[in-house]
């Protein structure tokens, strides 16, 4: 895979100085939880989002007193969820791995959405967590009783690469080191350590020998046999309506570059996927439509329905979009997917969709395999100039009245002007046509597990990777979604990670409203009915007031087209002064014609 995009040091530097603990005196004991601390600093990881706990107090000790809070710093954070989701945040900018720490059973069981949502989501992320003594006598009354258990990454088993419990400092550090190369090796995902308390706090009698991190975590790039690439190259060559299918990518520049090299090569449309973040440059003559978050329709749809070759890199769900737009009967095109995602099915969670037909497998990372391709179809691997998002100020009308979603994400668009922005999250109702992309930073992806609440946690997280780069982040999240990842907004604050979050609230868990009205539609009962259960009105939640209290500036409630661009330009202009700004947009719920209801078969 081509080395993303890092973000630069002077983020990490004022990061540093906050926490700064007292110097500890030199010398003294070893101890199994220095051991620990002491290989996450050789695995060059800058930062620990967590929430504390005494199942791992050794480890945070050794943190803060051995390491002295630095490489990795820690990140408070107030609810374990929000950790884990920072974490998943920076990975999904910068493509490495950050940690989070769990407190023993109860602080994972708080953890495992998050978790989900980095599996699904195919990022780095090491997530250390504890456990009582596994040696019953030498366990505290009560506490260490209740918060101990015998297999503890059971509870994450499904939803993570590889877990471990290791007995030893020895042990702990080869299971790091393990950790870290699984994490990052493509298909990538998350993996849980667990160590032991007792483990953590008895001293180390006899030193290990130092190492180098680095010849324990070899790069594991999949390859494809060149028959294999020339194969997939001939029927590509052959093609006379290739579509390419854009998935899941990196935010690298080269192999964003990569693609556009191969659609311009091949003169082949591209659709792409809005929840697995800007992949080709929406704006590109030979990009068909907007990018779609369910199965495609009107413009992406009739590009595959037209297509003779289909190359599907990596989408999240082929068989899904087939199904959505052919029927059960499979299309005539001949289908290539690149795609190494199998590696990681395993049974427990349906993430890995239908089964879809293809005609040839080219089993590695598609950012991997690309350049041989070109290479075998004889297309130089040119750079397209990128273009700087217009400020369309022009083609944005002043919104007056109730505002809709398009006109928030519309009027955003314009207060931002030609500032490089990445979007750090997206709500559902987003339209994807009101938002061009034009860079592979300009919008990461969604949390990948489709739960609610992780929209502010990686929002923070991407933040972080993106502090010193330039570039203004901004959450975009629905009011049920910011609420439950509010917290999160602490940490920033607290860190200094500047941040604009708008929340965009219909003041209703709208989705289900939908489901409800279509469900009732099918039964032939009122739909007038849908809100019950739904709306969060009576009274109305104040979200500038909920960001006040985490120290944030708030900005709104704003429910007039009028006041919104003011707002918005207070709110960014008070981001590049290095603030965390909230805007509480008031938005006018969709008023949706029911849909048919889809087959049960392939819903």
């Amino acid at each position: 895979m081509s080395k993303p995009q890092a973000p630069r040091e002077s983020g990490r530097a004022d990061a540093a100085k906050i926490e700064r603990p007292v110097p500890a005196r030199p010398g003294g004991k070893l101890f199994g939880s220095d051991v620990i601390a002491q290989t996450l600093r050789d695995l060059d990881i800058p930062y620990i989002a967590l929430n504390p706990g005494a199942s791992y107090r050794g480890l945070h000790d050794s943190l803060v007193n051995y390491l002295g809070n630095e490489r990795p710093q820690m990140l408070l954070c107030p609810h374990e969820e929000n950790a884990v989701a920072i974490a998943q945040g920076y990975a999904k900018v910068t493509g490495k791995p950050m940690l989070a720490a769990v407190h023993s059973n109860v602080g994972l069981m708080h953890a495992t959405m998050a978790i989900f949502n980095a599996w699904c989501d195919r990022v780095p992320v090491i997530v250390l967590g504890a456990t009582g003594p596994m040696d019953a006598a030498k366990r505290r009354p009560w506490i260490e009783w209740i918060h101990t258990a015998r297999d503890q990454g059971a509870l994450v088993r499904g939803f993570t690469k590889w877990d471990d419990q290791p007995s030893s400092p020895a042990a702990a550090r080869e299971a790091l080191l393990r950790g870290a190369w699984m994490a990052q090796t493509a298909p990538m995902g998350p993996v849980y350590i667990n160590f032991d308390a007792e483990m953590q706090e008895a001293p180390v009698e006899t030193p290990l020998p130092p190492l180098e991190a680095k010849r324990y975590m070899p790069p594991a790039a999949s390859g494809v046999a060149a028959e294999t690439i020339k194969a997939a190259a001939d029927i590509l060559k052959a093609a006379k309506r290739p579509v390419i299918l854009v998935g899941r990518t990196s935010r690298s520049i080269e192999a964003w570059n990569a693609r556009i090299a191969l659609a311009e090569g091949l003169n082949a449309q591209v659709v792409t996927d809005l929840k697995t973040g800007a992949g080709f440059p929406t704006d590109h003559p030979l990009h068909a439509g907007p990018a779609s978050l369910q199965v495609p329709i009107g413009e992406p749809a009739e590009a595959i329905r037209g297509a003779d070759v289909i190359l599907s890199l990596d989408l999240t769900d082929l068989a899904g979009w087939l199904t959505g737009i052919f029927g059960a009967k499979p299309p005539k095109a001949k289908i290539i997917n690149i795609s190494p995602d199998h590696l990681v099915h395993n049974g427990w969670s349906m993430d890995y969709q239908a089964l879809p037909p293809v005609d040839l497998l080219l089993a590695a990372d598609p950012e991997a395999v690309l350049p041989a391709l070109l290479q075998a179809l004889g297309i130089g691997a040119t750079a397209r100039k990128l273009a700087a998002m217009k400020a369309a100020a022009s083609e944005v009308p002043q919104v007056k009245g109730e505002i809709t979603m398009d006109q928030l994400s519309l009027a955003l668009r314009k207060v931002v002007g030609g500032r490089p922005a990445s979007l750090t999250s997206l709500s559902l109702s987003w339209n994807a046509a009101t938002w061009p992309f034009n860079h592979p930073l300009d919008y990461i992806g969604s949390n990948g597990g489709g739960g609610v609440g992780a929209g502010p946690g990686i929002s923070v997280g991407a933040a972080l990777a993106l502090k010193g780069s330039g570039r203004l982040p901004i959450g975009v999240c629905g009011d049920g979604d910011f609420l439950m990842g509010l917290t999160s907004v602490w940490t920033a604050v607290h860190y200094r990670i500047p941040l604009l979050l708008v929340v965009a609230n219909n003041r209703s868990f709208f989705n289900d409203e939908v489901h409800q009205e279509r469900v009732a539609t099918m039964r032939d009962r009122p739909v007038d009915n849908r809100w019950i259960g739904m709306r969060m009105t009576d009274p109305d939640i104040d979200f500038t007031q909920l960001a006040r209290g985490q120290g944030a500036l708030g900005f709104g409630p704003v429910s007039k087209g009028e006041d919104l661009s003011a707002a918005l330009d207070a709110a960014i202009k008070a981001v590049e002064q290095g603030s965390v700004a909230v805007v509480d947009v008031r938005i006018k719920a969709a008023k949706e014609t029911p849909a048919p209801p889809a087959p049960r078969g392939r819903a």
